[in-house]
């Protein structure tokens, strides 16, 4: 059996288990190593099928990967710096910043071992048993780590933002967020809202749109309100919408918006309307409270996106399930240097 049929046949069966895997539930954690492993699999099946010219394609797609490492910390400091220029000295705005000079760190240490192994012909080991060069390589694998885990995520959130979904539906819930004075709708939320208008308009059946949101302790009026406000200077009719004005956080959002579909009638095919950023946590909010929706992403800028992004990964792992399994990877991977300290 040639390298090529092997190599198609092990792609075709990972895209097929994530399929089933998304098709069942978006919201699953599991998706995001099932696409990645799929996305893998193709590398193989590229070589194979490149015949006389293997090698090199194999050494472009090293050479790409290499660069990649290389200009990734760079970004996110550089990310980081413009996101706190524009959004203040926030430690949730310094994410990026934070993260990008661990990752830097990181491959900084391992290039100075590896010089130091080169230079002296592999006599001397690359972690050698002192304090410093051990917590050094137990930090360079902790970074590694991480940074593959969230890459991961990072995939699977931007895989849910351009799938096709389908347009007919009979709800839009749009999730809240703070307001401006107190009664202004800022940008974040005038985007959520404009997406959810723009599937609104494209929908070929009656759509109804569920603003939610409460009102907080500095705001003039319930989110909801001035969303809905917002919505009528858009043009939406008043008939097509149905305000939640209770909710404080995004679980209430969804169950509050819920409540409100558990009292109508008639079919209840729903959209969630939320920054694209979000989607992936609030869908698994949605799964908790047995909501079933569609998520749909609204434009964020791209300077906001990346420490917003390790925000929800933070987010999802404090839950104390992806907190253990986390913790369990990361002592599996530190193992091989425990091995070799040891």
């Amino acid at each position: 059996m040639s390298i090529t049929v092997l190599t198609g046949g092990f792609s075709a069966a990972c895209w097929i288990l994530f399929w089933l895997l998304f098709r069942k539930d978006r919201s699953r954690y599991r998706n995001c190593y099932a696409l990645s492993l799929a996305l893998l699999s193709l590398f193989p099946l590229i070589i194979s099928f490149s015949g006389d010219h293997r090698e090199t394609v194999l050494i472009a797609i090293a050479f790409a990967f290499l660069i990649s490492i290389l200009i990734v910390p760079f970004f996110l400091i550089f990310n980081g710096v413009v996101t706190i220029r524009r959004e203040g000295k926030h430690l949730s705005q310094m994410l990026s910043l934070l993260f990008g000079l661990a990752i830097l760190a990181g491959e900084a240490i391992v290039w100075m071992g590896l010089d130091r192994v080169i230079r002296t012909g592999g006599r001397e080991t690359l972690i050698p048993q002192a304090f410093l060069p051990v917590v050094c390589a137990l930090f360079c694998v902790s970074v590694i780590y991480i940074s593959l885990s969230f890459l991961l995520f990072m995939i699977y959130v931007v895989f849910l933002q351009i799938i096709p979904r389908k347009k007919d539906f009979d709800y839009v819930i749009i999730h809240g967020s703070g307001l401006l004075g107190g009664d202004r709708v800022p940008k974040l939320l005038q985007d959520r809202l404009d997406k959810a208008i723009e599937v609104y308009r494209s929908d070929p059946s009656p759509t109804i749109l569920i603003p939610s949101g409460g009102q907080g302790p500095d705001e003039k009026i319930p989110e909801a309100e001035a969303m809905k406000r917002y919505l009528l200077s858009k043009g939406i009719p008043e008939k097509d919408i149905i305000s939640e004005n209770r909710s404080t956080t995004t679980l209430e959002n969804l169950q509050f918006s819920k409540d409100i579909l558990d009292g109508r009638k008639g079919r209840k095919y729903t959209a969630l309307v939320t920054s694209n950023y979000h989607v992936y946590r609030a869908l698994r909010y949605c799964r908790r409270i047995g909501l079933k929706c569609t998520g749909i992403g609204s434009h964020v800028a791209f300077y906001y996106w990346p420490s917003a992004l390790i925000r929800e990964y933070i987010a999802v792992h404090t839950e104390p399930k992806h907190a253990l399994l986390l913790a369990l990877g990361w002592l599996l991977s530190i193992a091989p240097v425990l091995d070799i300290i040891f």
